[in-house]
């Protein structure tokens, strides 16, 4: 088993920055592709972000190209994203997830059904 625990989320006001961190646990080896996710109130979980382990590509949804990071600490087996210039619109509780599997093309790994394990979410909230 993998065992995933966020950390970071916090109330920051519009234009700010967090950084969320994602500590794996467990069988580390089965973390091969990781993401970021998101849900609202009342709406659908959502892919932030994606990254591979094996040659570190990136996926990023439109909504925060330019503004958030994802990178990851595969000796700290540490996940991170890092949030700048931050919207109300990304109010949200967000969720480290990860894969047992690599994707032909990291934009693959868009989907939440296509992850195996979750942590139990951070809070983040952005007040205007």
């Amino acid at each position: 088993q993998v065992q995933l625990v966020e950390s970071g989320g916090q109330l920051v006001q519009a234009g700010g920055s967090l950084r969320l961190s994602c500590v794996v646990s467990g069988r580390t080896e089965r973390s091969i592709t990781m993401g970021w996710f998101r849900q609202a109130p009342g709406k659908e979980r959502e892919i932030v972000a994606a990254i591979s382990r094996s040659n570190g590509g990136t996926y990023y949804t439109d909504s925060v190209k330019g503004r958030y990071t994802i990178s990851r600490d595969n000796n700290k087996n540490t996940l991170y994203l890092q949030m700048n210039s931050l919207k109300p619109e990304d109010t949200a509780v967000y969720y480290c997830a990860a894969a047992h599997r690599a994707f032909s093309s990291i934009s693959y790994a868009n989907r939440a059904t296509t992850y195996d394990y979750w942590g139990q979410g951070t809070q983040v909230t952005v007040s205007s």
